[in-house]
């Protein structure tokens, strides 16, 4: 099926990685109406292209520590409605919390940015995240699940289910994880509701990525 034509707003601050990724948008069919390199660009971008989408670093000037994110997290507040993707260069899980607390109901996106590399996985993460989903780096995930796997709720898991919320923090549908895992969709939906069951995070399934994430980091 083809993407939609979406309006972006990036914000790069390495010209490299930024032209890199412009013309991975725009062979996608894709338009980058404003790039920006420090946080203040970002947020006068939206405010100015009204994009579909943002797409944004996590470290960028002056302090090269978080501004990317709490420039998105400040555009969240502004626009709930607006999906943001942030890219990162290390795994640092730290930051997830912010990102996932900032408010809104639209998609949004943790990747690594070895990910953009993989350019077709790369779109297919920006598609679900224009669409409502949450998506977070596999990388991340497996961290998150490692640090969380001796105690809690979470040590209830077999190791089946183990994986199969893995891909569902990948922001993967159930038939997506059967074909992953070479199972049934009966079967993935069993496990599915085996692991809302033990982490009791109820039966929201419009939101299910959300609530394992807001489980996975200790809220």
């Amino acid at each position: 099926m083809a993407r939609r034509p979406l309006r972006i707003v990036l914000a790069e601050d390495s010209a490299l990685l930024r032209e890199g990724l412009i013309g991975i948008l725009e062979r996608a069919g894709h338009e980058v109406v404003a790039s920006a390199t420090d946080p203040d660009e970002l947020v006068a971008a939206v405010r100015a292209d009204r994009p579909d989408v943002v797409i944004t670093d996590v470290r960028m000037p002056p302090g090269h520590s978080d501004e990317g994110l709490r420039a998105a997290a400040a555009i969240r507040e502004e626009q709930p409605a607006l999906p943001i993707l942030v890219l990162s260069q290390y795994v640092a899980d730290a930051y997830l919390p912010v990102l996932m607390d900032s408010t809104g109901t639209a998609g949004i996106g943790y990747l690594l940015k070895d990910r953009v590399g993989r350019v077709a996985d790369f779109l297919v993460s920006l598609d679900q995240v224009v669409e409502g989903q949450t998506v977070v780096d596999p990388e991340v995930v497996r961290q998150l699940l490692a640090r969380r796997s001796d105690d809690g709720p979470l040590a209830a898991l077999t190791a089946r289910e183990r994986e199969v919320l893995a891909l569902m923090a990948e922001g993967r549908t159930n038939g997506s994880i059967a074909a992953a895992l070479f199972v049934s969709d009966a079967a993935v939906r069993k496990h599915v509701g085996s692991i809302f069951a033990k982490l009791d995070l109820g039966d929201d399934h419009d939101r299910r990525v959300s609530a394992v994430l807001t489980y996975l980091r200790g809220q």
